[in-house]
């Protein structure tokens, strides 16, 4: 409240300045409480090792420039490239969408992370332990068992893409295409197969040095342990079995590329029909969705549309249809729909037409809703999953199935349940849809009550009496949030409405200032008379880096207006950029020497006696200063 009040005494020209101070307290006050938690002096060195070009270039085609690199914003559309990234300042900036931060902030954005997540991320791509973590004596043997379950997924991803070109995979391969699945969504996917043997995934992996410990704790095998010997049969000895045997294979993978698990469908009449990894220490089935991996490589996602088994995901994504995932064998969790808020604004529910994916998509529906995710539930006709339907009706018919409002899908089910022909099946079923047309906002209602209105017969009065004497369904166990836009388009930088010669020289000299390629003796605080453009350089003087700058704003706009001024084009050698700092600052030094010089002569024509002589000697300095800074 007290900001609000602050800001609306400040005049518009200065709103900016005031909104990063309040970022600067903000920042001291969460470092304060706690609430930071990571040692600047970690994220420091975290910032040092992450090198920006490298993390870039993971997701850019960047192309040197001077001493900046180029290409095609990410987070926009455009066919000339307007996207810099700045290694000596570790910063990057979009000159058309105005997007811009640091190699944090970069990574928050491509990977749909918060702060805190992207940090854990680029820390995982360096391989630096978590500040919590460097105290943790355990904490290197989990690592070194980490990333040891994750080449041992890999490899066996590779196994069974293999075998399914081969003799063995041969019963799977024709499963596949049977279904219409080319050679590219194949390869796209990882597919493949498990052979029906006992134990050639076993046999393969320990030639690579795998141990039996190893496969078992990944999920890849199960051990049977060894049986004295009875009447009936001789002793056995401890044994180790493939878990897939005979079955397609569909690699689970996750936004990172990593391989966490497996899925294998029976080609045969044998249950399970799916049998999926357990938990392991790499996997937990409540986190990740299937094809996690291919919406992160998505850009500009309106939906994510969300189905219930594999080979929906492969067929749909066969026909065209993008953004696709499906839950991994549970019903839709809130910890999957974190993850898909990440990639799209709003979720389209397409799961089967039997009585098990109808009240999945209820329970689906209060999930996303209890997140703040609008959804969607598409509506197949005729009782089809999606895979069945879109092989009927190709994508078209897929793009023109309606996609029902979840009051709307609520409704139906509702009418369903209740015998329409009796007055007291339509009493309970208007007293049913009251609970849930309390949840909606005003436009939605009107809909709503118009279509009710011709199913019971019921007047509008009658119902809204009803609506307002209902206790509202508990749906959500939080107030929605805002629906989050997929790749919003940056807010454009605001300059100041006085931004005259002499600003514009200021922010080109603090751009050279954090190179920390010029001496540091160069400028002084003085030679700074914009508020914002002062503090940045005191901060920049004071040791704060560049990105580190840019990383302490918490407000969007004006970490952009941030990141543009230090972004600002330099020169090509130290020689250069030191020769255009110094006609900033005689640029700067002289309009205000000859600004000093008017006000002086303006005031001696008042003066008298020795104070006329002493701004007299003032304005001979001043002359003999301009004369120099020409």
């Amino acid at each position: 409240m007290q900001a609000i009040q602050i800001t609306q005494c400040v005049p518009r020209s200065c709103w900016f300045r005031v909104c990063f101070l309040c970022s600067l307290t903000e920042r001291f006050l969460r470092e304060v409480s706690g609430a930071v938690r990571f040692p600047p002096s970690w994220l420091d060195e975290l910032r040092a090792r992450a090198d920006i070009v490298q993390i870039v270039g993971q997701y850019v085609q960047l192309k040197k420039n001077g001493r900046k690199y180029w290409g095609l914003c990410p987070f926009h559309g455009e066919k000339t490239a307007s996207f810099s990234v700045d290694p000596e300042k570790q910063l990057f900036y979009c000159f058309g969408c105005k997007a811009g931060g640091s190699v944090i902030h970069f990574v928050m954005e491509i990977e749909h992370l918060p702060f805190p997540e992207a940090v854990k991320h680029l820390a995982d791509q360096l391989h630096m332990p978590l500040p919590q973590m460097e105290a943790d004596p355990d904490y290197q043997r989990r690592q070194t068992q980490r990333e040891r379950l994750l080449a041992c997924n890999r490899d066996a991803a590779h196994f069974f893409y293999e075998t399914l070109f081969t003799p063995a995979g041969q019963p799977m391969l024709d499963y596949l295409k049977r279904r219409g699945v080319s050679d590219g969504v194949i390869r796209k996917f990882g597919l493949g197969a498990a052979p029906n043997s006992w134990d050639a995934l076993t046999r393969a992996m320990q030639a690579k040095g795998y141990t039996t410990e190893e496969l078992q704790m990944a999920g890849l095998i199960v051990i049977k342990d060894a049986e004295e010997a009875t009447a009936d049969r001789p002793a056995r000895p401890r044994r180790a079995f493939d878990m897939f045997r005979n079955r397609a294979i569909f690699p689970i993978i996750d936004q990172y590329g990593n391989v966490l698990a497996f899925g294998g469908r029976a080609i045969e009449n044998v249950q399970p029909k799916y049998l999926n990894t357990s938990d392991t220490p790499i996997f937990n089935k409540r986190l990740g969705v299937y094809a996690a991996n291919l919406l992160r490589k998505e850009r500009h996602l309106e939906r994510v549309v969300l189905v219930e088994g594999y080979m929906d995901v492969v067929s749909l994504t066969q026909f065209g249809v993008t953004g696709v995932c499906a839950t991994l064998g549970t019903a839709l969790t809130s910890e999957q729909a974190k993850l898909l808020k990440r990639f799209a604004p709003m979720v389209y529910l397409s799961y089967d037409g039997d009585s098990a994916g109808q009240h999945a998509i209820l329970r689906g529906l209060d999930i996303l809703e209890a997140e703040g995710i609008p959804a969607r539930v598409l509506d197949f006709p005729d009782g089809l999953d999606p895979d069945e339907f879109i092989r009927r009706d190709g994508k078209e018919g897929f793009d023109k199935l309606p996609a029902l409002t979840p009051q709307a899908y609520r409704m139906r089910r509702l009418r369903a349940e209740h015998d329409l022909t009796t007055q007291e099946g339509r009493t309970a079923y208007a007293k049913a849809c009251a609970a849930i047309l309390r949840n909606l906002e005003p436009v939605e209602m009107e809909n709503a009550l118009q279509e009710l209105i011709v199913q019971t017969g019921f007047s509008r009065d009658v119902l809204i009496a009803q609506i307002g004497m209902t206790p509202p369904k508990d749906i959500t166990s939080a107030p929605p949030l805002p629906a989050r836009i997929a790749r919003p388009p940056a807010t454009p930088v605001p300059e100041p409405e006085n931004a005259d010669e002499d600003v514009r020289a200021e922010e080109l000299l603090l751009s050279l200032i954090a190179t920390s390629r010029l001496p540091e003796d160069l400028a002084q605080e003085d030679d700074f008379r914009d508020p914002l453009l002062k503090e940045l350089f005191l901060q920049l003087q004071s040791g704060v880096s560049a990105a580190s700058l840019v990383e302490s704003q918490s407000d969007e706009v004006v970490r952009a207006r941030v990141s543009h001024l230090l972004m600002a084009q330099s020169g090509e050698s130290t020689d250069q950029m030191l020769q255009m700092a110094h006609d900033c600052l005689s640029r700067m030094r002289l309009k205000r020497a000859r600004a000093q010089y008017d006000e002086i002569m303006k005031r001696i024509k008042t003066l008298s006696g020795a104070e006329k002589m002493q701004a007299l000697d003032e304005a001979k300095q001043l002359t003999a200063t301009i004369n120099r800074l020409k």
